[in-house]
């Protein structure tokens, strides 16, 4: 168990960032472990992501170049992979083609007008709201990071259920999908959320319940977009769940500014 734990977490790391691990394990069992590995992967990715925008702002820059840096190190850190899925997924359900038509499409290597609408109005949505966290602190502004990021991976093992079926045979959509039994994933699920709120602690007040909210509200985004893919493309690629990742990131984001 401990082997397969560690063949987790690398799986978890190699897969969803660029930080150097190696993958000795591709197999269904690796992929399970991986994919209950994911928000651990979010979490570094949120808190490297919440350093260099609390250091800005530490040393005197404004909120908006916090903000931009917190959102421009995920992005670094998965070497944009997640953004290119969120682009081609955009492109893929923007065609309104027949599934076999809209997967060739997001395969595709450029990126369409739907895919650069979407990644446009996505980032300017990220960098607004941690612009807003930020200017409440940088305790705020690093939290959101944090907390949006491992809700973010952790869309990804709730899309990775055995009732998600891949949309095509190769692909790190049919390595992952179908692996995760939904007990395991609600447990997960519930261990990240019960994070958030704790994490919440750092905003005083209603801190604790905003967070718990915006995590729910990003996994529930997470889910729709992923139903809608699934009706659409006959299961999820790893496109699909690049668009999850950065749906829920975003969801979680907006609902930690609302109410101010």
């Amino acid at each position: 168990m401990t082997s397969l734990n560690s063949h987790g977490v690398r799986f978890a790391f190699g897969t969803l960032t660029v930080i150097p691990v190696r993958v000795s394990r591709w197999d269904r069992e690796a992929a399970r472990a991986g994919m209950l590995c994911a928000p651990l992967a979010g979490l570094a990715v949120g808190l490297l992501a919440a350093v260099p925008g609390a250091l800005l702002l530490l040393a005197g820059a404004g909120p908006l170049l916090a903000a931009v840096a917190s959102v421009a190190l995920p992005a670094a850190l998965t070497r944009g992979l997640h953004l290119d899925g969120l682009a081609d997924t955009a492109d893929g359900l923007g065609s309104g083609k027949p599934a076999e038509e809209a997967l060739r499409i997001m395969k595709q290597s450029d990126i369409g007008p739907f895919g650069v609408i979407t990644l446009l109005f996505v980032l300017l949505a990220q960098v607004a709201t941690l612009f807003e966290l930020y200017g409440r602190g940088w305790a705020h502004g690093a939290a959101g990071a944090v907390a949006a990021a491992v809700v973010a991976r952790l869309a990804l093992t709730l899309a990775s259920r055995h009732d998600v079926p891949p949309a095509r045979p190769e692909g790190l959509g049919a390595a992952v999908a179908g692996t995760v039994p939904p007990g395991a994933a609600a447990a997960v699920a519930a261990l990240v959320v019960a994070g958030c709120a704790a994490a919440g602690t750092a905003a005083g007040g209603y801190g604790p319940l905003r967070y718990a909210l915006a995590a729910l509200a990003g996994l529930a985004a997470a889910q729709l977009l992923l139903r809608h893919c699934v009706r659409r493309f006959g299961g999820v690629t790893g496109d699909v769940f690049g668009a999850l990742e950065e749906t829920a990131a975003t969801a979680v984001l907006v609902v930690l500014v609302l109410g101010g």
